[in-house]
């Protein structure tokens, strides 16, 4: 049985909040209510008063992969919607086989 993993590219996340914001609605959560994904923000203050701003797609523990809609060979709603096109989700696999070298992480989860 293939386990299944969700690959995040850090690099690209520009903080647009567009996986929050779809995992909210297909989960039908109210504003204000964690959802399965949120993006954090930190600020870095750089030398000469220069920001560098990194934005962190993490996933809670309301997140399920969005398994209704896999079952039904639809990504997870997240992926869908993300206007960066940094996450990606499929079998471990293939992940591994694209991920890049720096700034990502996978998550995974059994069946």
């Amino acid at each position: 049985m293939s386990e299944y993993a969700m690959l995040i590219d850090y690099e690209y996340c520009t903080g647009c909040k567009a996986c929050e914001v779809a995992c909210k609605q297909e989960y039908n959560r109210p504003a204000g209510k964690a959802g399965g994904v949120e993006v954090i923000e930190f600020i870095h203050t750089l030398p000469n008063d220069k920001l560098f701003i990194t934005n962190i797609p993490t996933f809670t523990r309301a997140c399920v992969f969005c398994a209704g809609r896999v079952k039904q060979g639809l990504e997870p709603a997240c992926v869908k919607h993300c206007m960066a096109n940094c996450l990606a989700y499929g079998k471990i696999e293939s992940l591994q086989k694209i991920i890049p070298k720096k700034r990502k992480a996978i998550l995974w989860t059994k069946g």
